[in-house]
């Protein structure tokens, strides 16, 4: 994952097209801001979608996608339409991140809705948007004539997704999140399912109560591939290493490797050789 914030276009493109070269190295992510979360407060950050189009135009095998996009930002038919063009861009490579947008208590992803003029809704109002939003944009990208959709956060009325995506019946879902709330959304709408590691514990106790939401609505809990964000550390390779052995050990099969910028000259070769292929799990 190479978050687009802090660096230039070019060293994005740099990364990308390296790592578009190693099978070790099967997808890459970006992440979804308007205005930077770290660093400088006032530096430069892409947008993502766009970002995403340009290098799925610049790539031909890695998987893609956002980690996670903003349900806050864009409304779930324009979404539905901006995400089947990269699938289309991408020959069909996407995989779709969507969660229910940044923590109110992070000061610096609140203040990027009021500098853009986005409305900031509480948690209750964000995840039942999500949970429409996932049945939105499911439909658009399969059914084949228009229909009307009045839920309690969005209407549409003779909506019709075209062209669809590439893949069939639509790309994969991945949803990211820890709370309750968004873990039943995950159980009913996702195929993948994310959280941002650090505490692996924690992470497996958030997996368990997800594997109890799927049983209450019958659905079986390993049809959701378990998904955990890692950062890599440059200096202690072995502290990286570790921790994807306990993220394995715990259920999470697709391990996501945050870089930190500035990006270092082969970076991706050095993730391939020094993190994922001496790794023993």
């Amino acid at each position: 994952m190479t978050a687009p914030s802090q660096v230039d276009y070019r060293d994005v493109l740099r990364v990308w097209r390296e790592a578009d070269t190693i099978p070790a190295i099967e997808h890459a992510w970006l992440y979804d801001h308007l205005m930077p979360i770290g660093g400088d407060p006032n530096g430069p950050t892409y947008e993502g979608w766009t970002l995403l189009a340009a290098l799925a135009a610049q790539t031909r095998r890695l998987r893609l996608g956002l980690l996670v996009t903003s349900n806050r930002f864009r409304p779930p038919a324009m979404l539905a339409k901006i995400a089947a063009t990269v699938d289309g861009v991408s020959g069909g490579r996407l995989d779709f991140g969507i969660g229910a947008g940044s923590r109110p208590s992070h000061p610096l992803a609140r203040r990027e809705y009021d500098a853009h003029g986005l409305p900031f809704d509480d948690f209750g109002h964000s995840v039942g948007s999500l949970a429409e939003a996932c049945t939105i944009i499911r439909r658009l990208w399969t059914e084949t004539e228009p229909f009307d959709f009045h839920g309690t956060h969005h209407r549409l009325t003779a909506a019709l997704g075209n062209p669809k995506p590439v893949q069939r019946p639509y790309p994969p879902i991945l949803i990211g999140g820890r709370s309750a709330a968004v873990l039943r959304v995950v159980a009913e709408h996702a195929d993948l399912w994310n959280i941002p590691g650090g505490d692996i514990a924690d992470a497996a106790s958030r997996s368990a109560l997800l594997d109890r939401y799927c049983a209450e609505i019958g659905r079986d809990p390993a049809a959701i591939t378990r998904s955990i964000h890692l950062p890599v550390s440059y200096d202690q390779p072995s502290v990286t290493r570790a921790a994807i052995g306990e993220a394995v050990d715990a259920g999470f099969g697709h391990l996501v490797l945050g870089l930190s910028t500035p990006y270092p000259a082969d970076v991706a070769h050095w993730v391939a050789d020094r993190i994922i292929t001496t790794t023993v799990v």
